[in-house]
């Protein structure tokens, strides 16, 4: 038995907002006790007051090349990629091939998952079927297959189906992701509406293709008690709306990237920046940001999106949007938002872990003794984005070949679990 004692690690106890020092012993990678009375005479003492000991992390969407896009990639990868990511509770959404949209392909699904894997693998159940959007699952059996909600993964704009979905499940206590995005207004924009779109030469998407199908949400909202989640926020005037009109039981979050980017960052048109919704103007940027902070946002989603090289090593306008994020989110976000100060570190790991738990309907992570489900994160740890250093076997990322500061340490309990190369 391998004893290690963590001299003054910081803990964050997001659900309690709680951010202190404290001496931790570990038996392995087992948490053992906080301000242990005792400690064995063998174990290995660590200053540990650069690290931070909290709560696993908690992803509200993500892609899965499995089943259908295994070239992408495999469960194996996507669950080594978010264990090296502390990124334990894993939802799926239902864009698979074929679609979720029928109980069995979620039990299939749930068979191939290894028992051993330390993330644990929930799934959104799509709402039409084939998320084509134009009619509905059968909500109630895709209910009680154990589906943690319901969400087609893109814009849906025939009103009078989204209200009888909304309705139809009010009993069921099941949320619903929609994603306000109104495709026929986008038409075949690829970067938001700015002076640098224009100048890039770049098809401007509208702010109203958000903003529009944003007010049709909240009114609808107004009618049911349903749980509504909104997916990929990414303009001022989405938050200014919410600022405004969000009611009790809506929720809303902002993808990783788009707090870290924007449309000025497109000059050299990266495929990997390539976005759905597009990156919005530093403005949009900040009010996200911002956003977070008041609460008016609460999640941040990582929105995994593997994919392979062919599909983003062509121009920007024709690559296929999204990014991977599942290693890179937690120590990208924590040195551009928190060692910047633009949010504290609580505010950062709730709007990781706790609150995407509390929309998913689940308990949110704690710190627990005697237990395996922690993250062990070092800020200062300097590593490089490359194919040995990655779990994921996607490489679109904006940080490809790059140093990033901050990764999970070598004797976290997730850093062994599943790697594939």
């Amino acid at each position: 038995m391998v004893w290690r004692l963590l001299q003054q690690v910081r803990l964050l106890d997001p659900v309690n907002r709680q951010d202190q020092h404290a001496d931790v012993l570990l038996a392995e990678d087992q948490l053992v006790a906080i301000a242990p009375a005792d400690v064995p005479a063998d174990a290995e003492i660590i200053p540990a007051a650069d690290w931070v000991l909290a709560p696993p992390l908690v992803d509200l969407y993500s892609h899965s090349g499995q089943p259908g896009y295994e070239a992408r990639e495999t469960l194996d990868s996507l669950l080594a990629a978010a264990a090296a990511g502390g990124v334990q509770h894993l939802t799926l959404l239902p864009t698979t091939e074929p679609v979720i949209d029928d109980p069995a392909l979620w039990e299939a699904l749930q068979r191939q998952i290894p028992p051993t894997a330390w993330s644990q693998v929930r799934v959104w159940g799509a709402l039409t079927q084939g998320c084509k959007g134009t009619a509905l699952t059968d909500l109630a059996e895709l209910a009680a297959s154990g589906v943690v909600g319901f969400c087609d993964d893109r814009g849906l704009t025939h009103w009078p189906l989204v209200q009888r979905a909304l309705t139809y499940l009010q009993p069921l206590g099941k949320p619903v992701a929609l994603w306000p995005f109104d495709p026929a207004l986008a038409a075949n924009g690829v970067a938001r509406q700015s002076g640098v779109a224009i100048r890039l030469g770049l098809v401007e998407q509208l702010v109203c293709c958000e903003t529009i199908p944003l007010l049709a949400i909240l009114e609808l909202a107004r009618t049911v008690s349903t749980p509504i989640h909104l997916m990929r926020l990414s303009t001022a005037r989405s938050v200014e709306i919410l600022a405004k009109e969000k009611p009790d039981h809506l929720s809303a979050s902002v993808s990783w990237l788009h707090l870290l980017f924007s449309v000025e960052d497109l000059v050299n048109y990266d495929p990997n920046l390539r976005l759905d919704p597009p990156l919005g103007t530093t403005s949009d940027r900040q009010a996200l940001i911002a956003g977070l902070k008041t609460g008016v946002i609460e999640a941040i989603a990582i929105d995994h999106t593997p994919l392979l090289y062919e599909e983003k090593m062509v121009s920007f306008a024709e690559a296929l949007p999204g990014a991977i994020g599942l290693e890179l989110a937690l120590p990208a976000l924590w040195q551009e938002l928190v060692a910047k100060e633009y949010l504290s570190a609580l505010d950062l790991w709730h709007a990781l872990s706790t609150a995407p738990a509390r929309i998913l309907g689940i308990e949110p992570p704690r710190l627990e003794v005697n237990s395996r489900n922690f993250v062990l994160f070092d800020p200062t740890a300097t590593w490089q984005v490359t194919h040995q250093s990655l779990r994921s076997r996607a490489r679109n990322t904006p940080f490809w070949q790059q140093s990033l500061r901050g990764q999970l340490v070598p004797f976290s309990p997730s850093i062994n679990s599943g790697r594939t190369h």
